[in-house]
């Protein structure tokens, strides 16, 4: 009994290993392909869907990112709205409503999304367990946040020939967010401006910065 139960220890412990190593290669194979953008811009197709597959809504736009933490999205009309980031802030633009919301920019990767495509590569581990499948040309990654109080319960980080191709995320009741990356282009010059708002002259601001 004894040498069964010290076998079944060492069969644990050598499961345990091999997840930690998976882990890490997860980890490492992510922010390699993360860090290889510095800059990235293109287009995005997002479509959001219930718990049981209902469309809800589908929109389009332009994204433009730059690491650290430099993000600006835009939304196309009907439903336009424009989210800037420069690192610090976070600007939330509804043209329609003329409103404007201010808020500090969550640091926490698993409070705003866009900082895994923008933010500190180095810092995925923390907010997140991962882990990736390859097939092809296709790496994906599975990643569950850490921490209990976030806005989704699980993500997908998809990549094509090394280039960001999608992005999904799932939240607690079961809607899911499906991000596609069209045209995507790294690491060319961005014009410092983009990650910048002014606000229009006459627009409400509801400021929620401390």
């Amino acid at each position: 009994m004894r040498l069964i139960r010290m076998l079944l220890l060492a069969t644990l412990a050598c499961t345990a290993v091999t997840a930690q190593a998976n882990d890490d290669v997860a980890v490492k194979r992510l922010s390699a392909l993360l860090d290889q953008a510095q800059t990235l811009s293109g287009r995005f197709s997002q479509l959001t869907l219930d718990g049981t597959g209902t469309q809800l809504q589908e929109t389009s736009g332009q994204l433009a990112l730059k690491r650290p933490g430099l993000f600006r999205w835009h939304t196309d009309a009907p439903q336009e709205q424009l989210l800037v980031s420069n690192g610090q802030k976070v600007w939330l633009y509804d043209p329609d409503l003329m409103q404007v919301t201010i808020q500090s920019l969550d640091q926490r990767m698993t409070h705003t999304p866009a900082l895994l495509l923008s933010g500190d590569a180095s810092k995925i581990s923390e907010n997140f367990e991962i882990s990736f499948k390859e097939a092809g040309e296709v790496v994906d990654f599975m990643l569950k946040p850490k921490a209990k109080d976030t806005l989704f319960d699980n993500l997908r980080l998809s990549f094509r020939k090394g280039v960001i191709n999608d992005m999904q995320l799932i939240d607690a009741v079961g809607q899911r967010t499906n991000i596609l990356f069209l045209s995507v282009k790294m690491n060319e010059k961005l014009d410092a401006g983009l990650f910048d708002f002014e606000v229009p002259k006459g627009a409400d601001v509801i400021s929620e910065t401390n």
